[in-house]
């Protein structure tokens, strides 16, 4: 574990019925650091960080460790778990419809969380819930606190929801695909609040999406994930001027660009394997244009590009791919 890590990943693996989904990671996210982790859907990226909290059902077993300031918390007991979870480390989803009770006042639910993570109730812990929705901007605090979930826009109870992801004070918020519902505006607006909040707050942050564009403009540090594994990582300087692995170029050559004239989007054939299908040696050789025989018997271990860069890839040292 590296000595300013807050939370390191360590041979994290998960199987749902003796199928594995998550096969090997290593992560490590500094104190104060922004972390993005990307791929298309079905890669694994949510399925970490549910098994790092011990949030996925009884089917999965999950193996590894989990390692919070130095101590495992894989496994730990529900009394632990039910202390790190929404207090040192807070999580929001992309679909604040869903994570709201849609019964309850907001301002009750966001007190609720105070309650339970400082100890704080009543008119305090009120008081305290419309601090946080000034911390967030909602407007006219004092009045939404009343209010329930569909008075309220998506954007805005996606603020209310990293209101109550604040109330514990975490030292590591993770945001799971926070801006997919939302408009580009209001998605641009998430991703200042977000930034924003880092550096007053100084925590950590994780940031899931399969949008390099949004983790280009939050995070420091990215990591590429496919078919359960890390393919690569680096800077998210490193990562976009030098991406080395055919999968990251793939997710790079899709984005359409800013400027210029305009061209086809180049694709990726195929689609993410089922688990239950999971192909010999690297999962990504049936998609990709450049594999090799070896790549169907040999599982790829990650290659060191530069100093904090690194892919999982056979070909890593081919020029084609190093220089396309």
């Amino acid at each position: 574990m590296a000595e300013d890590s807050l939370v390191s990943l360590r041979d994290l693996r998960v199987a749902f019925d003796g199928v594995p989904v998550l096969r090997g990671i290593d992560l490590d996210i500094p104190r104060g650091g922004a972390v993005g982790m990307v791929g298309e859907s079905g890669c694994g990226k949510s399925v970490t960080w549910l098994a790092a909290l011990g949030l996925l059902p009884g089917r999965a077993r999950v193996t590894g460790g989990v390692h919070l300031a130095g101590t495992d918390i894989l496994g730990a007991p529900p009394a632990t778990l039910d202390r790190v979870r929404g207090g040192r480390i807070a999580m929001i989803f992309q679909d604040p419809a869903s994570s709201l009770n849609p019964v309850h006042r907001l301002g009750a639910q966001v007190a609720e969380a105070v309650r339970l993570h400082r100890g704080v109730t009543g008119a305090t812990a009120r008081a305290e819930a419309r601090r946080l929705f000034d911390q967030v901007g909602i407007p006219d605090a004092a009045r939404r606190l009343d209010a329930y979930p569909h008075e309220l826009s998506g954007g805005q109870n996606q603020r209310v929801m990293i209101a109550m992801a604040l109330a514990g004070q975490p030292e590591l918020l993770v945001a799971d695909e926070p801006t997919t519902a939302l408009d580009v505006t209001i998605q641009a607006q998430i991703l200042d609040l977000l930034n924003r909040l880092r550096r007053e707050t100084g925590m950590a942050l994780v940031l899931i999406s399969h949008d390099l564009g949004v983790v280009s403009e939050t995070c420091e540090e990215v990591a590429v994930m496919y078919a359960g594994r890390i393919v690569e990582r680096a800077s998210a300087a490193a990562l976009f001027a030098r991406p080395t692995h055919p999968y990251t170029q793939g997710l790079l050559a899709a984005l359409p660009p800013l400027d210029g004239p305009k061209q086809r989007l180049a694709a990726i054939p195929g689609s993410v394997p089922d688990p239950r299908l999971m192909p010999a040696g690297c999962a990504f050789a049936p998609r990709c244009a450049h594999r090799t025989a070896a790549c169907g018997a040999e599982v790829p271990r990650p290659v060191a590009i530069a100093p904090g860069h690194s892919a999982a890839c056979l070909l890593t040292e081919a020029p084609e791919l190093v220089e396309a």
